[in-house]
This record gives structure tokens, sequence and C-alpha cells, in this order.
């Protein structure tokens, strides 16, 4: 009589594994672009109105200028 067995055990624990670092990557990478926008938001509400002004800007349009990737016009 044959006897057969699977160990499964190592796959799980790849899986496991790789789902762990997948998931701490794109917790960085969020981290990552959110610290990116909210240094432009900084930097351009510390500009005065004129230079936002030459820019074509208004303080009430930098979100939408920062996050003009995310937004459908």
């Amino acid at each position: 009589m044959a006897y057969i067995s699977t160990n499964n055990h190592g796959a799980v624990t790849g899986t496991a594994l790789r789902d762990f670092f997948f998931g701490l990557a794109n917790g960085f990478n969020a981290y990552l672009e959110r610290r990116a926008r909210t240094d432009e938001m900084r930097n351009l509400n510390q500009l005065s109105d004129a230079e936002l002004a030459r820019m074509g800007l208004t303080r009430d349009q930098i979100p939408f200028h920062v996050f003009r990737d995310r937004f459908s016009y």
C-alpha cells in the first residue's frame, strides 16, 4: 500500500510572509505619498497670494492642485 503525504506548511508560511511584506510596502508607499502631498500643500500655503497668482493658483485651489491626479473636473 502506498502512502503519500504532502507538506503545505511552507507554502502557507511563504504566502503569509509575502502578504505581510506586500502590506508593509503598500503602507509605506501610502505614507510617502501622503507626506509628499502634505509637504507640497505646506510649501504652497507659505507662498504669497501674488506668487500663487503667478502660478495661476488661488489659495483655495491649492488642495485641487496638489490632488489634481485624484480629482476629475
